[in-house]
């Protein structure tokens, strides 16, 4: 590690205040940008955290209906207060990392970082949620916008996700063992006017929607409605942990046992 400033304000105006000044990062729980700045490959000259800012923890239900989470509300946390609201956001929640990184790491910290194997950018676009920040509201179908990339401007903060409540969802997640990350992530949300489904975990491009099985499950919501369909293979991440056509496979099964537990 190196020297650096570290500022912790007490107020969204006081973090974007902070944040304008040159080499100034916003912190959540950490659980990335610590480990990255530890290996030298982060080096900014003030930490602005987050943690201490009231308004932006919490989860609440709002008058359309929507569960709205504050960007700086750890993963524990909604596993606990949005389990009646919206169980399967909760469920997904409960099932991040371990109980050290449910307990430290953020909502907002999430989503801002963009890992394209982790479990909220699903929920969200799943959800089809919206991304408030200190300056605008962005719909999930803009703001993902491939690999650790997001609609983020710089010194742009996240301070509340809007989630609407669809009328049956479920997350299935292939679990990576040694880094609890998702090899393969699915969420399905079946709404009013149809299913929307979120694929994590397998792009090379980040999280993404398999529009295919969503006009298939908006028909039919079934399992059955998804076994005949093949997930692009395309862009699918090949390692050591699974092949692209693994992962494509992967995202058929996900889907599947995802609807399944829907019900």
């Amino acid at each position: 590690m190196y020297n650096f400033e570290f500022a912790k304000p007490s107020s969204i105006a006081e973090a974007v205040e902070a944040l304008g000044h040159d080499e100034a990062q916003a912190l959540g729980g950490g659980q990335t940008l610590l480990p990255t700045m530890k290996q030298r490959l982060a080096a900014p000259a003030t930490l602005v955290s987050l943690n201490g800012i009231s308004e932006m923890i919490g989860v609440c239900v709002n008058d359309a209906g929507e569960v709205c989470i504050g960007g700086a509300t750890p993963h524990a946390t909604v596993a606990r207060e949005a389990q009646a609201p919206y169980p399967a956001l909760a469920a997904l929640a409960n099932r991040i990392g371990d109980p050290a990184v449910r307990n430290r790491g953020t909502i907002g910290g999430s989503l801002a970082n963009n890992d394209p194997s982790a479990c909220y950018p699903a929920a969200a676009l799943g959800s089809g949620a919206t991304i408030k920040t200190n300056t605008r509201d962005i719909a999930a179908d803009d703001y993902f916008q491939g690999m650790f990339e997001t609609a983020l401007e710089e010194g742009e903060i996240i301070t509340e996700v809007r989630f609407p409540v669809p009328e049956k969802a479920n997350y299935q997640k292939f679990v990576q063992p040694a880094s609890r990350f998702a090899l393969v992530g699915v969420f399905v949300a079946k709404f009013a006017d149809g299913v929307r489904g979120a694929v994590t975990g397998a792009s090379s491009n980040g999280v993404f929607r398999w529009a295919e099985a969503e006009a298939a499950l908006s028909a039919d919501f079934s399992k059955a409605a998804v076994e005949g369909l093949s997930a692009p293979a395309g862009d699918m991440i090949s390692d050591l942990h699974g092949s692209g056509d693994y992962r494509a496979h992967l995202v058929k099964v996900m889907t599947g046992r995802a609807v399944a537990a829907a019900g």
